[in-house]
């Protein structure tokens, strides 16, 4: 399944995340934002239950921003949690 998230407080716009029934990520897109960087997170979590994702991604921040693309990413996926 597919879901889509609008991210705030990022230079990425939103984030599209493929989960499978396992809740294991199988893909993930972010639009807009520092494409290198967020393709290597997307290649990362790829493979990994949402909950360990939410556990290593979660408060991260960017610089003075109280939140980050992995932030939003890891919200991203409670809110998919919250859905399944």
């Amino acid at each position: 399944m597919t879901y889509s998230y609008k991210t705030t407080g990022t230079c990425s716009r939103e984030i599209f995340i493929d989960v499978d029934e396992n809740e294991v990520i199988r893909d993930v897109r972010f639009v807009g934002g520092c494409n290198g960087n967020l393709s290597g997170i997307a290649k990362l979590v790829r493979g990994l239950k949402i909950d360990d994702v939410i556990e290593r991604l979660e408060g991260t921040t960017c610089g003075p921003r109280p939140t980050s693309c992995p932030d939003q990413l890891a919200r991203a996926l409670k809110q998919v949690k919250e859905n399944f």
